[in-house]
């Protein structure tokens, strides 16, 4: 699978100078661990130079090195920070985020709001004194115009290849911290359970692999119900190890998102419903007295799934790794 080429770094000769120390000595034969400890400052040496990107939206950032404070303003690239080993300053709804997002715990609560996803507090912000801001497309960019902070902006996903798109993001967060090889590592890894999952897949060969994956809400008396088609990060992982997905409405061109009602979700009823366990069922329950939702495959055959709670629907590698897993025992 192909990765994005790391950024360009400027290489120092701090490696040679521990070499040269070691000569100097009267050392006539390097030990393992001394060309090791030689090898890792080297590395150390190589990623404290400048770095270079480009960003989601085509915009150069320039970083002295690699980025330390980070103020991260989605939970996807708090995920993905988190998971490279570096915990961020600041956090947009931390506190939301370990409620919808469990694949890496963060640990600060409080201390590290800056506000709200789509909303952040400038002021907390800049408090946090970050080296980078981490934002997602369409975040107003104005507001930290006269920061002198430098801003990457990333691509939360892309109906065209979400799967791609989560790696490509994930990786440009890697070069900005100086983390290529723990990411290269990291989506080793997921590589190896969508493989580990299509054959945990075929060898329970389900009674049907047909699937729709729906987020639904109750606003008053209105019922919302918004199935992941064809191009959403839930919708492609489950066909990536041999499911169907059976919606194919109309969908939004970032997320793969659909809307529908009861009689358009009971349309595809032949297949396995599953949905987010994160929140309450309040949407089921408002079904119960629907003629029509009672009376489906769905109900009739016991077709319905809540998948575990704490799965970002949206997220990084590690929230992928939990979807994959969550198909697998739901179809088992």
């Amino acid at each position: 699978m192909n990765r994005p080429v790391p950024a360009t770094r400027l290489a120092t000769a701090l490696g040679a100078a521990a070499l040269l120390a070691l000569t100097a000595c009267g050392s006539t034969e390097e030990s393992s661990s001394e060309r090791e400890e030689a090898q890792t400052s080297e590395a150390a040496a190589e990623n404290a130079g400048p770095i270079t990107l480009t960003d989601a939206d085509g915009r150069t950032v320039e970083l002295p090195g690699p980025a330390e404070d980070v103020v991260v303003t989605e939970w996807q690239m708090t995920e993905a920070v988190l998971t490279l080993g570096v915990t961020p300053v600041g956090v947009a709804d931390p506190a939301g985020y370990n409620t919808w997002d469990s694949a890496v715990a963060l640990e600060g609560g409080d201390d590290l709001d800056v506000g709200m996803r789509g909303s952040v507090n400038k002021q907390a912000v800049l408090a946090k004194d970050p080296d980078l801001i981490v934002v997602e497309q369409g975040a107003d960019l104005a507001i930290f115009e006269d920061t002198g902070i430098p801003v990457l902006v990333t691509a939360g996903a892309d109906a065209e290849d979400p799967i791609a798109q989560m790696e490509e993001t994930f990786t440009l967060i890697a070069q900005a911290l100086g983390k290529e090889d723990e990411a290269t590592a990291v989506l080793e890894e997921f590589d190896a359970a969508l493989t580990e999952a299509e054959t945990a897949v075929a060898e329970a060969a389900p009674e049907t692999t047909r699937f729709v994956y729906a987020d639904a809400y109750v606003v008053g008396s209105t019922l919302s119900i918004r199935p992941f088609g064809q191009g959403s990060f839930m919708g492609e992982l489950g066909e990536a190890i041999g499911l169907q997905n059976a919606w194919k409405g109309e969908v939004d061109p970032v997320y793969g998102l659909g809307q529908t009602d009861v009689e358009g979700l009971t349309a595809v009823a032949d297949a396995e419903l599953f949905y987010t366990g994160t929140e309450s069922a309040e949407w089921l329950e408002a079904l119960e007295s629907n003629r029509l939702w009672s009376g489906s495959d769905f109900v009739t055959q016991d077709r319905v799934t809540a998948f575990p709670e704490g799965i970002w629907t949206f997220g990084g590698p590690r929230s992928g790794e939990q979807i994959l897993d969550a198909y697998v025992e739901a179809v088992s």
